[in-house]
């Protein structure tokens, strides 16, 4: 959902909140782009996305002069980067609720250390390929900096594009160590780096664990580069994120959905990558790579196969243990296909596909030949089986937006 928000200059700054599909977060996250990028960077769309699965909210915004936001970048600094940083949980506990998380890319990471213990409610900190010290950046402009320092702006070239630098940008960065802020962080650190970053060295992220106090990780993200540009390292790094995350945030333990309905489903216009929440549980289902989709979870029919397969593993145990029968374990593989029909009525006429499971059923206990025979017939009455094979009604309503 786009929006916007006032910084302390009055400047208003461009942004979106991306929310779990059940529109019912545990937990709010702020995330900081990395230097120049803007939030509508596809690696954070990524990491929010898997954040959005795990039941966290996710604030994202261009800090001044940046995209959509206001204001000229010249005229910015790495100071200004914080105070937005604070301005955007204003932000947040004005309209929803303080956020618990702050996620930083890059300089964007050097601004959540500095951010963190001016924002009460932070319980927890991630940073993504940041540097130890923030004017590690200037390195982009190294060949400008004299002209910065003696007429006070340059243009230089950041990634093909065209950036006004000011000398005040550059005093600011030199000004600024972390050393104290990380010290004195007051929450749990989560460091994320690849060692084969060609931007920020990985260097950079051992000075930043060394200088933190626990509770602190570290997590490699070997093989991406500095912008995660390969969309399964994003993913992958939303995903950690949302499980160290689970230690720290408030995540309520068995919490019913706030919805009208007990499973939501949600479908961006790209690709087929859903995201699925049912009641406080969450998964991804998708379609294989040959048909268009990620290949990043199962896809409609497999997910009714489990259903129909985890059916059927409970059905069998629940009888099994009514009758005192013990049953190690159940097995249940499946395999779904639209197949001819066989039976004799639909010989006559043009032939017709139908849905065919193909089950099979592996039963690990001192069971009698009799008692696996009757655990087979009872494997046929589980609930969706049975509803597989009566005349289904799904009822479809448009809702307004």
């Amino acid at each position: 959902m786009k929006l916007s928000f006032s910084n302390s200059a009055g400047q208003v700054l461009a942004a979106r909140i991306d929310f779990p599909v059940n529109r019912h977060p545990h937990a709010f996250a702020i995330f900081a782009h990395c230097f120049t990028c803007g939030h509508n960077l596809t690696a954070m769309h990524n990491i929010s996305r898997e954040l959005n699965l795990h039941g966290i909210a996710v604030l994202r915004f261009d800090f001044t002069g940046i995209g959509e936001s206001d204001g000229d970048f010249v005229d910015t600094t790495f100071t200004t980067n914080i105070s937005d940083l604070e301005d955007a949980a204003n932000y947040l506990t004005e309209h929803y609720e303080a956020p618990s998380l702050l996620i930083g890319h890059s300089l964007g990471g050097a601004a959540v250390l500095c951010a963190a213990r001016r924002i009460p409610s932070i319980k927890a900190v991630v940073t993504i390929a940041a540097p130890f010290a923030p004017d590690h950046v200037s390195k982009h402009f190294r060949d400008k900096i004299d002209t910065i320092t003696s007429e006070g702006r340059a243009t230089v070239d950041i990634g093909g594009r065209p950036f006004k630098i000011g000398k005040q940008f550059i005093d600011d960065l030199e000004n600024h160590r972390l050393d104290e802020n990380i010290k004195k962080l007051g929450a749990a650190l989560l460091i994320l780096h690849s060692p084969q970053d060609r931007t920020v060295s990985i260097d950079e992220a051992a000075k930043l664990y060394t200088a933190a106090r626990h509770p602190k990780s570290f997590v490699s993200l070997d093989g991406a580069d500095h912008l995660l540009s390969d969309d399964a390292d994003s993913h992958y790094t939303g995903r950690v994120i949302a499980g160290w995350s689970d230690r720290y945030l408030p995540v309520p333990e068995k919490a019913p959905i706030r919805s009208d309905h007990n499973v939501a489903v949600r479908l961006g216009e790209e690709g087929y990558t859903t995201e699925v929440m049912v009641r406080q549980h969450h998964l991804t289902a998708d379609e294989p790579v040959k048909v268009g989709g990620n290949d990043y979870g199962p896809g409609p029919y497999e997910l009714v196969s489990a259903g129909l397969g985890a059916c059927t593993a409970m059905t069998i145990q629940m009888y099994a243990r009514r009758k005192k029968w013990v049953i190690e374990e159940v097995e249940v593989h499946l395999d779904h296909k639209k197949d001819y029909a066989q039976d004799m009525e639909a010989s006559d006429e043009k032939p017709t596909k139908i849905d065919h499971f193909e089950r099979v059923i592996t039963l690990k206990g001192d069971l009698t030949d009799e008692q696996r025979e009757r655990l087979l017939q009872i494997a046929d009455r589980c609930p969706v089986h049975r509803t597989l094979h009566e005349t289904v009604r799904v009822s479809t309503v448009l809702k307004d937006e």
